[in-house]
C-alpha cells in the first residue's frame, strides 16, 4: 500500500457553530466511510506537523500572514469575512493543514508509486495572496506547490482543482507563474463569480453549467489529460472539492461517486506517465456529509487501483 492518510492534530476542534456547513462533523463522515469501506485498515496514516511560517510566504503576502497571526483570538469568534470565522483553535487549526500538504510532498518526494491524501480542513482553494475568503485562511495547495518547487527545485507542478466553486485563490496565487499548471473546473457563474475568462495562460479551466452531469463533466475536462502529458509534471497536487456530487445542498452540480473516481483514477495515469505515481490531494469543499464520506472513498479507490485496494481490503477481513 503506498496511500498515506495526513491529519492535524486541531482539524476537528477548528468550530465556528453548529449551523455553519464547514464543520468538525465532515472529518468525522469520512472516517465513518473508511471504517466501513476497509480503506482505513490498509491506509499508511501519519500526524501532520504545523507549517512553518516561512513556507507560508511562499504563496501568501507576509503582512497577510502576519495579520492573521495577530488576528487570532484568544476568546469568542472573530469573523475574517461573512463566511470565515476564527476560534482561538483555528490559527493552529489551519496551520496544521498547511503543514499536512507540506510534510506529504515530502513523503511523496522521498519514493516512487506514493499518493497522499490530507484529510485536514480549514480548506484553503479560497485563499488569495493577501486575503482570507469562503472558509479559507492560508492556500494548503499553492503552500504545498511552491514548496515543492523550492525544496526539490521541481521545474513542474500540476494542480488539479474539481471543487465546484471556482479556486480563485490558487489562481490568484499561480496565475503567470509558469511552472505551475493549474487545470480547474467549477460551477459558473457561481460562488465566486471568478474563472473565467481566464486570467493566465497557465490555467486551464472548465466552467459548468448548473445541472451539469458526469458525462458532461468528464466530457468537458477530458482534455486535461493530454494537456498534463505534454506539460509533464514532475508532481500532481489535488484540490480535491466533493460539493460537486448530486446530493450536496451547496450548488447545483450531479456528480457521482464514480465521477470522483473516475478522474483521479485519470490523474493517476497521468502520474504513472509522468511522475512516478507522485500525488498530494487535500480537502477542500463536500457539505452533504454522507456524500462527501463516499466520494472520498472513492476519490481514494481512484487514485491508488481499485482493484488493488479491494483485494486488499478482502484479505484484511477475510
Amino acid at each position: 500500500m503506498t496511500l498515506r492518510i495526513y491529519r492535524g492534530k486541531d482539524c476537528v476542534h477548528h468550530d465556528v457553530g453548529h449551523d455553519h456547513p464547514e464543520s468538525p462533523d465532515r472529518i468525522y463522515a469520512i472516517d465513518d466511510q473508511l471504517l466501513a469501506s476497509g480503506l482505513d485498515m490498509i491506509c499508511e496514516h501519519a500526524d501532520a506537523r504545523p507549517v512553518r511560517r516561512e513556507y507560508l510566504a511562499l504563496a501568501h503576502d507576509p503582512y497577510y500572514v502576519d495579520s492573521v497571526f495577530e488576528r487570532a483570538p484568544k476568546t469568542g469568534t472573530i469573523w475574517l469575512d461573512d463566511d470565515t470565522g476564527m476560534t482561538p483553535i483555528t490559527l493552529s487549526a489551519a496551520l496544521y493543514a498547511a503543514g499536512a500538504g507540506c510534510d506529504a510532498v515530502d513523503w511523496v518526494m522521498e519514493g516512487d508509486n506514493r499518493q497522499a491524501f490530507c484529510l485536514v480542513r480549514p480548506p484553503g482553494h479560497h485563499a488569495e495572496y493577501d486575503s482570507a475568503m469562503g472558509f479559507c485562511f492560508f492556500n494548503n495547495i499553492a503552500v504545498a506547490a511552491r514548496y515543492a518547487l523550492q525544496k526539490y527545485e521541481l521545474s513542474r507542478v500540476a494542480i488539479v482543482d474539481f471543487d465546484v466553486h471556482h479556486g480563485n485563490g490558487t489562481e490568484n496565487i499561480i496565475a503567470g507563474d509558469q511552472r505551475i499548471m493549474m487545470c480547474s473546473s467549477f460551477q459558473h457563474p457561481f460562488y465566486p463569480h471568478s474563472g473565467s475568462p481566464v486570467s493566465a495562460s497557465n490555467i486551464l479551466s472548465v466552467p459548468l453549467a448548473a445541472g451539469a452531469t458526469g458525462d458532461v463533466f468528464r466530457e468537458k475536462v477530458a482534455y486535461w489529460f493530454q494537456a498534463l502529458e505534454n506539460f509533464q509534471p514532475q508532481l500532481i497536487l489535488i484540490s480535491a472539492g466533493f460539493d460537486a456530487h448530486a446530493e450536496d445542498p451547496m450548488a447545483h452540480i450531479r456528480l457521482k461517486e464514480d465521477d470522483y473516481k473516475w478522474v483521479s483514477a485519470k490523474l493517476r495515469e497521468v502520474a504513472d506517465h509522468c511522475c512516478h505515481g507522485r500525488i498530494v490531494s487535500t480537502l477542500e469543499g463536500g457539505y452533504n456529509l454522507s456524500a462527501l464520506g463516499r466520494s472520498v472513498v472513492a476519490h481514494l479507490r481512484g487514485l491508488n487501483g481499485e482493484s488493488e485496494m479491494t483485494t486488499q481490503v478482502q484479505g484484511q477481513t477475510a
